[in-house]
């Protein structure tokens, strides 16, 4: 199992005084993304220390074969957690467009193609919309999210959380990654590609997941 560096006690010493640092909790985010383990780690502050898949080349790549988003965030951190010893989270989200039946769905990440990258999806989804005729409103979306913790390979739970928007007509930007610079999330004229990120991290659906990540932890005693 790996996992011998669940906590780290951080000090530094000088000849007048010793400052210690609190102990951090090891968490391994189950993901290649590195645009999404900065945004899990800005929202979770420095309690946490947290790696990825990157930094664990050795930890299995599942095939994300589920049906729902919850499924495949379990399917994920389920891989992770059979090696790594200590706290697992998992993440699975995506965009679902109202005009293509909930499109692109679990398929976010892969709507233009098993080798898609950003760009390719984002032009995927602004063809499908046009011919499907879809016109303001009509463009209603939601990015969602499903989180799941593990610890010691036991699923601690799941979490959801959601945010509303429309889909615009084209890109605007350069902030973000994935769907980020088409959506424009309810209440606002800016898209998730033009919000600061402190300002996304605050009201996306990432965010919402994990706020009830971290309502379980504190009442886990993880956090203080």
């Amino acid at each position: 199992m790996i996992g011998s560096a669940t906590a780290l006690h951080a000090h530094s010493l000088n000849t007048h005084s010793a400052n210690f640092f609190p102990i951090k909790t090891a968490l391994l985010i189950a993901t290649h993304n590195s645009h999404k383990t900065g945004e899990i780690q800005a929202m979770l502050g420095e309690r946490f220390l947290v790696s990825d898949l990157n930094a664990h080349p050795e930890l299995p790549v599942p095939e994300e074969t589920g049906a729902t988003f919850e499924e495949n965030a379990i399917i994920k951190a389920t891989a992770a957690a059979r090696v790594f010893e200590w706290l697992v989270l998992s993440d699975d989200s995506g965009l679902e467009v109202d005009a293509l039946d909930g499109a692109p769905g679990v398929r976010s990440a892969r709507y233009a193609g098993e080798q898609a990258n950003d760009a390719e999806n984002r032009a995927r989804l602004l063809s499908d919309l046009d011919s499907a005729a879809a016109r303001g409103k009509q463009r209603s979306a939601r990015f969602r999210c499903v989180m799941a913790l593990f610890e010691n390979n036991r699923l601690l739970g799941t979490f959801n959380g959601a945010v509303e928007g429309v889909i615009i007509n084209q890109e605007r930007g350069s902030g973000g990654f994935g769907y980020d610079s088409l959506f424009v999330p309810a209440g606002y004229c800016e898209t998730f590609g033009q919000l600061p990120a402190e300002e996304k991290n605050q009201l996306s659906h990432r965010a919402r997941a994990l706020e009830q990540v971290k309502a379980f932890l504190q009442n886990a005693g993880y956090l203080k």
